[in-house]
């Protein structure tokens, strides 16, 4: 009797097994989008998660964050250290560079859940937010997400061919405004030359808008790069091209401390009455302090660069490396630039350090057209994760047709094959067209960029991950780690306040002197 309830208990306990990895298989292909069945058809090995085998690791996913730190707001630092001084500057860009990496190490734990390496893989920022925080949060996550990477699109589309709209103001006023700014690759070029045709006193006017129409077919061919994983390669060659013109304007900074005759900066930056009035001086602070909390910011593609690693080793210990490296080479390169910056041009420094520089003009020229390059891939790495939310959220609303799936098989050169598909066509060359006509309407918009970065920065970067990482590994209140956490989250948030505020300055200043279209 005995024999037979132990027989059947045994029988009884490898049927409920058998069904409880049944209903995990079937919860796992429900959560499977039609795009990852078409994928998993080419006889690719599968994840965990029954997605195609992840190729990522430490060395892409650190490519993929200089590509998106790295921009040409670099350049502009030195203008940052000049509204503060030599003794500001240079310990504020690196306490932005310490929370960034801290911040950072924090949220890389929150990509699986409950536990950092066994959990369920969350695939975007907002997913993570959903079961680490609430539901609520997780809709306003977001909002402030996707409205940051649409608008940063749109920004690097506009500095690729209008920041030279500050160069061409750059010798009558300083900026009020420290943002991303980018020599284009036409525009710049045109009016370097036409420098050294005219003199450099010449108002040298060039129109944008088709230079911004050649930027965004460019992209539209890019777009059609399946999703985040496929980018690797462009993610190199942008954080390649991001190092060769920071080098070139480190080396021209260099170069022209050395000649001496002008002054090498001053201990409290601008002077009040002297440079600037006092309103200014707080203003310039305002946008500088934002200036440099933006340059870091990519807490908001973090998740899905680390959903790109493949494992073991366990993704949450790759991505901290990537973050490690990542943070540390771009400050070593942000510090460097900005000194030397600082250093040629004292408190007079520009806003866009090569824009100081007329000679040699190749020189100058070939670094315009590395941060080209570089925007180019910046653009994708900004955009593949609205892409792959709109993607996800068709799949799962129309699961039952097959229009977002379907597709053509192209030969590509060399004999491999590339999916084209349809929808993805469709829908990624109407947003690049969207994106350009705005940027062609707006170009003053890297002040509205400004407006939206400050909004997301403290959210996205600090507030977000404090709280998942507090509720993820249950950090009682009160406690040292709890005030220590709350202390900088509350600051950050002060020096988002003041970014904001100096964001709403500068778009007030350019809406006066700006028009659509016009010649710059």
């Amino acid at each position: 009797m005995g024999s037979e309830e132990a027989k059947y208990s045994s029988v009884t306990g490898s049927e409920e097994k058998l069904d409880q990895q049944e209903q995990a298989k079937s919860e796992m292909q429900q959560k499977r989008s039609p795009f990852d069945g078409v994928e998993s058809e080419t006889g690719k090995l599968l994840d965990d998660d029954g997605r195609p085998m992840r190729t990522g690791n430490t060395w892409t996913a650190t490519a993929h964050i200089i590509t998106a730190v790295i921009g040409s707001g670099v350049l502009s630092l030195s203008w940052s250290f000049a509204q503060m001084g030599w003794i500001a500057g240079p310990l504020v860009l690196f306490s932005f560079a310490l929370c960034t990496w801290y911040t950072s190490r924090l949220l890389a734990d929150c990509y699986r859940y409950p536990h950092p390496v066994t959990g369920r893989r969350n695939y975007i920022y907002m997913d993570a937010v959903k079961v680490n925080v609430s539901a609520r949060s997780h809709l306003i996550c977001g909002i402030m997400q996707y409205s940051n990477l649409v608008g940063t699109s749109i920004g690097y589309t506009i500095a690729t061919a209008t920041s030279a709209v500050y160069e061409a103001r750059i010798y009558k006023r300083k900026l009020s405004l420290g943002v991303i700014v980018a020599a284009g690759l036409h525009v710049a070029v045109q009016k370097s030359n036409c420098y050294h045709s005219h003199g450099r006193d010449s108002p040298c006017l060039a129109s944008t808008t088709s230079y911004i129409a050649v930027f965004g077919v460019i992209q539209i061919f890019l777009s059609q790069i399946p999703n985040f994983g496929d980018l690797w390669w462009l993610s190199y060659v942008a954080a390649i091209m991001s190092f060769t013109y920071a080098t070139i304007g480190l080396g021209l900074g260099i170069s022209k401390a050395a000649e001496g005759g002008h002054s090498y900066g001053s201990v409290g930056g601008v002077r009040i009455g002297t440079d600037v009035t006092e309103a200014q001086k707080v203003w310039n602070i305002f946008a500088a302090l934002g200036n440099m909390a933006f340059a870091y910011s990519f807490s908001m593609i973090l998740i899905e660069i680390e959903d790109t690693i493949r494992s073991p080793p366990a993704e949450n210990k790759q991505m901290k490396k990537a973050t490690l490296w990542g943070t540390s080479v771009t400050t070593a390169f942000y510090m460097s630039v900005a000194i030397a910056g600082y250093l040629a041009f004292g408190d007079a420094a520009p806003g866009n350090l090569l824009t100081g520089f007329f000679s040699p003009y190749w020189l100058v020229d070939f670094a315009n057209v590395c941060i080209v390059i570089h925007l180019i891939g910046a653009y994708q790495v900004y955009t593949q994760p609205v892409y792959q939310f709109a993607e996800r959220w068709v799949a799962r609303r129309w699961s039952k047709r097959s229009f977002h799936s379907r597709g053509y098989t192209v030969r590509l050169p060399g004999g491999s094959n590339f999916r084209l598909n349809w929808f993805r066509l469709t829908w990624r060359t109407i947003y690049v067209i969207i994106t350009t006509i705005i940027s062609m309407l707006l170009p003053f918009f890297n002040a509205v960029l400004g407006i939206i970065g400050a909004l997301a920065f403290w959210p996205l970067t600090v507030y977000y991950p404090v709280v998942m990482y507090m509720n993820q590994h249950k950090i009682p209140r009160w406690s040292p780690t709890w005030i220590a956490l709350h202390s900088l989250s509350f600051v950050t948030f002060l020096v988002s306040l003041a970014g904001l505020i100096g964001s709403v300055a500068g778009i007030v200043n350019d809406l006066s002197q700006v028009k659509p279209f016009e010649k710059i």
